[in-house]
């Protein structure tokens, strides 16, 4: 979808446009601290373009159309070759018009495309003598750059030499990942400063600052080679000769970081209909990347296709960028809820000014626990801004601290539980009510009831009120002890409603205990995980006995949650007791106890049974996506990733490089996409069924 100009009516409206602009676009090539998101931006400098073009007489000479970074920053490091900003395109119509006004350029169709992400970073020149890193340039205004070389040391791939003697100049992008940026974030307001507003801002900072008391690290990659003044003559005849997607490969044996090393790596494309598809195909995997993209790149790959089309003043003609929907956009922290959720956890959501992002409107954000409010310097009234990728939840990154008007207000903190008035307990980082799970009980039990748990037919929300409320169930245990007397004494229940749901009752004592442990909703724990833990103990004695050294042993168990599932699991021990005096199953099946596995060394290496370790998927991560038909139609999701489990396989909800086999049902999309890019082994659910068909009831 093209990115509509903004509507400029008048001279007065342009020179205002014309202004804004340039003050935003200082602001972002300078310290990331704009006023403006870059949606925002670009539809403002479309206005001024479009409004330009009607009225060529009245432009006014600081327009930043045409201009390097806007025309709003300068250099004092003059660049042997311009470095130039590009153009945008934001649809398939567009990028097909520039295509055909290419080939119209050079006198043919291009040969060949190349195709890389457009990573949202800042553009720098690295300068290498003798395989030496010497100098660090930012793009400045395309004809001079800021020195940044005492940034050198601190860019992960940008190595400090080249794995060749050479004399050549690098170009790329230095940014942060989403982890270096939450890492950031943390040293910096550690120190006392600002948090950073979002990881293209902190990178631009970061990259400028000379006396901070602190260091961050950033990642550097590559996405042009060039010689210098003083490259060997040699070396710079074929550097000049050299397509792209070559020099990209030579970068990269040098020693210097490509997209080679990511999950949407830089390919060669014959075709306009193969590049849309790259596209199509890098924009599905944006979500899931450990580093913010805008668009995708595209060029002319062959070297004498970009010296036939040449360049402007402002950017090559042989290179497009098309820009994505944006994920990122301002907007104003109107206030805070505070909900508590089944397990007493209390999260606090951000109410928002209402935001469009990627085709959705945006009204609430996550704000994850009061440590992270504290820490962000969060207040009400903020101008935040707020990302959204994909079906990712909408989060709040940080304040835009520069444009605070002095009436914003700090956040209260609630001081009793906002659902039940008992205390809180604020020992951890997320907040909890003291009343536990008893604070949220008919949502407690209504997740345990649920499908994917005990499967509980007929007790739905509804009737979990009722129960709750007639004091007749006080925990998750008193399910089992109900009477048929009881549930007679309730309003709407018949004799065969009755009978229907203690007969579905009885039937839960025998679900397996990774559906016990699930329907206990310990913290730190889901479905896939209860699982695994399941399945990695199988009885709940041998899981109630480890420690959090041995609960690490489950893969996915990390040093930061194992400690809490142990501690949580003692505290459900009186509910546990219970749950299996009244006779519920304490037992995995096709699981070899840790008892049973020490002494007779029937279990392999992560203590799981031979069974399983030896079923068809063994050592398999496998994705279901679209729908199911065949003998796997009326089956759960849940019911699924159980059958795979079962089969020794691991579920997964992602396709990823570690993926090993996608099931592709009616209807799959982004994730049967993702497995054909990464070559990733696909099947249907006819196949799948075949290859499992022991495991399946």
């Amino acid at each position: 979808m093209t990115t509509p100009a903004a509507v400029i009516t008048d001279a007065a409206a342009y020179a205002q446009a014309v202004e804004d602009a340039v003050k935003a676009a200082g602001a972002y090539y300078a310290g990331g601290t704009s006023a403006l998101d870059d949606d925002a931006y670009d539809r403002l400098v479309r206005g001024i373009a479009a409004w330009e073009a009607d009225h060529p007489e009245q432009v006014l000479p600081d327009t930043p159309t045409g201009k390097v970074a806007g025309g709003a920053v300068e250099g004092d490091v003059p660049h042997t070759v311009a470095m130039l900003s590009l153009d945008n395109v934001f649809s398939q119509e567009e990028f097909t018009a520039w295509t055909a006004s290419l080939a119209r350029r050079i006198g043919h169709d291009v040969e060949r495309f190349s195709v890389e992400p457009k990573l949202d970073g800042l553009a720098v020149a690295a300068r290498y003598t003798h395989g030496r890193l010497r100098q660090l340039i930012t793009r400045g205004d395309g004809t001079a750059g800021e020195d940044v070389s005492h940034a050198i040391g601190t860019i992960e791939g940008l190595p400090d030499e080249l794995a060749e003697p050479v004399t050549v100049e690098v170009r790329g992008e230095v940014l942060m990942t989403t982890a270096q940026f939450e890492h950031a974030n943390e040293t910096r307001t550690s120190h006392g400063g600002q948090p950073f507003a979002n990881p293209r801002g902190a990178s631009a900072g970061t990259l400028r600052a000379k006396e901070r008391a602190y260091t961050v690290p950033m990642t550097f990659f590559g996405y042009g080679l060039l010689p210098l003044p003083d490259t060997e003559t040699e070396l710079a005849a074929r550097l000049g000769e050299l397509a792209h997607s070559e020099l990209m490969a030579r970068a990269a044996a040098y020693g210097i970081n490509t997209t080679a090393t990511t999950a949407v790596p830089g390919i060669t494309a014959d075709t306009v209909e193969r590049v849309l598809a790259r596209v199509q195909e890098i924009a599905a995997l944006r979500a899931e990347l450990p580093f913010g993209i805008d668009g995708i790149v595209i060029k002319a790959d062959l070297a004498a296709d970009q010296q036939a089309a040449g360049s402007g003043s402002r950017a090559p003609r042989w290179a497009i960028a098309y820009k994505l929907p944006a994920v990122e956009k301002i907007t104003r922290l109107l206030e805070v809820e505070w909900n508590v959720g089944r397990t007493g956890i209390i999260a606090p959501r951000a109410v928002l000014e209402p935001v469009e992002i990627d085709g959705a409107t945006i009204t609430y954000a996550t704000l994850h626990n009061p440590a992270d409010i504290t820490r962000r310097d969060l207040r009400l009234g903020d101008q935040v801004m707020v990302h959204r990728a994909g079906d990712v939840i909408p989060r709040i990154e940080a304040p835009v601290a520069h444009l605070r008007t002095g009436d914003e207000q700090p956040i209260v903190f609630p001081e009793v539980c906002p659902r039940c008035g008992s205390g809180i307990d604020t020992s951890e980082q997320r907040w909890r009510c003291e009343n536990g799970r008893n604070c949220h009980l008919v949502a407690a039990l209504s997740y345990a009831a649920g499908r994917d748990q005990l499967d509980i037919e007929g007790l739905g929300h509804t009737r979990v009120v009722q129960l709750v409320d007639a004091g007749l169930v006080t925990d998750l245990a008193d399910l089992f002890a109900l009477t048929r007397e009881q549930l007679l004494g309730l309003e709407r229940m018949g004799e065969t409603s009755t009978d229907n749901l203690l007969a579905a009752i009885g039937a839960a004592k025998d679900q397996p205990l990774s559906r016990v442990l699930c329907a206990l909703g310990v913290r730190g724990t889901g479905r896939s995980m209860s699982r695994r833990i399941a399945r990695h103990f199988a009885t709940m004695d041998d899981i109630r006995a480890a420690d959090a050294e041995a609960m690490q042993q489950v893969e996915g168990i990390g040093t930061e949650k194992a400690p809490s599932i142990v501690a949580e699991l003692a505290d459900l021990a009186p509910l546990i007791d219970k749950l299996a005096a009244a006779g519920v199953n304490m037992t995995e099946p096709g699981a070899t106890p840790q008892s049973t596995a020490a002494s007779t060394g029937d279990a392999d290496a992560d203590g799981e049974a031979e069974g399983a370790a030896g079923g068809p998927l063994a050592g398999m991560t496998v994705v279901v996506t679209g729908a199911m038909t065949g003998v796997l139609e009326k089956l759960s999701r849940n019911q699924m990733n159980e059958l795979i489990e079962r089969a020794g396989g691991r579920s997964s909800s992602s396709v990823s490089k570690k993926t090993t086999l996608v099931v592709a049902g009616e209807g799959a999309g982004s994730k049967r996409a993702k497995a054909e890019t990464l070559g990733v082994r696909l099947a249907t659910p006819d196949e799948f069924a075949a290859l499992v068909a022991e495991f399946i009831g």
